[in-house]
């Protein structure tokens, strides 16, 4: 039987990893979703598993969000489609391993797109909507890595920053609404991130323990409905940021770039 709520999820980065597990966590919670990824295929097998499984509603948008206008263009697509997003995710996020003066311009470019300019252009036009009509959440994939400098990956942990200010700007923004912005701040975890970022080598892949995606989303999904401004996935992560937080900022560099630069094992 059909989901009868006509709650709507849109779930940017939702074919895998920590949006895959946050759009089925959704769906049991009796959401229908807007799922969006590149991957046409990959879109098309999940919105039937999530339909079968829970019994919802999934519309499957293919989008490339590294493109300038793509975020104006899926919004557009989901107005035609006549569906009131109540929550927006925006998930989709991408990194690159190695130091700055070696990496390819045009990849940290597409990363400042994807990770900044499309989750900007998303939250705002969505945001809009929700302040009209006075309801609607939004949960910023951030990041620890906003939270210190990060050596050997060093655009992301840049856009992550933002992320988490934005986010921590809106929140008090909308703070006499029935709006919240929430950000979700998870460490390493086990996803095909560190693939898709070159960084498989990393000490922190190599030497370290992933957190499970799914308790990342559980964590996220669960401070999004307390409306919570931000939350930090998994105790070993809140335990490195309160250090860090006390520790001078060259040692904290320090240390994060022992995790990140490739370990002396692989």
């Amino acid at each position: 039987m059909e989901n009868i709520t006509n709650k709507h999820a849109l779930i940017t980065g939702a074919t895998s990893g920590i949006g895959y597990e946050l759009a089925k966590l959704f769906a049991q919670n009796n959401y229908n979703l807007i799922i969006v990824a590149r991957n046409e295929a990959d879109l098309t097998q999940i919105a039937s598993e999530l339909t079968m499984q829970y019994r919802i509603s999934v519309v499957p948008i293919a989008k490339d969000l590294f493109g300038k206008e793509a975020a104006f263009e899926l919004y557009n697509q989901v107005k035609e489609t006549g569906l009131q997003v109540d929550v927006l995710v925006n998930d989709a996020g991408q990194g690159q391993f190695g130091l700055f003066v070696e990496t390819d311009i045009a990849r940290d470019l597409e990363i400042i797109q994807l990770n900044i300019s499309s989750l900007t252009v998303l939250t705002k036009l969505f945001l809009k909507d929700m302040v009209s009509r006075n309801s609607g959440k939004i949960l910023q994939l951030a990041s620890i890595a906003g939270k210190v400098p990060g050596p050997y990956q060093a655009v992301y942990h840049a856009t992550k920053a933002y992320v988490l200010s934005l986010s921590e700007a809106l929140h008090n923004e909308l703070k006499d609404t029935n709006i919240t912005v929430t950000a979700l701040l998870p460490g390493a975890t086990d996803t095909d991130f560190f693939a898709k970022a070159d960084g498989e080598d990393a000490t922190i892949v190599q030497e370290g323990s992933l957190s499970d995606p799914a308790k990342v989303a559980e964590d996220g999904y669960q401070a999004l409905m307390n409306g919570e401004t931000k939350v930090i996935s998994g105790l070993k992560n809140k335990a490195q940021m309160a250090m860090s937080a006390v520790m001078p900022d060259s040692m904290v560099a320090e240390n994060m770039r022992k995790q990140n630069e490739p370990s002396k094992k692989s």
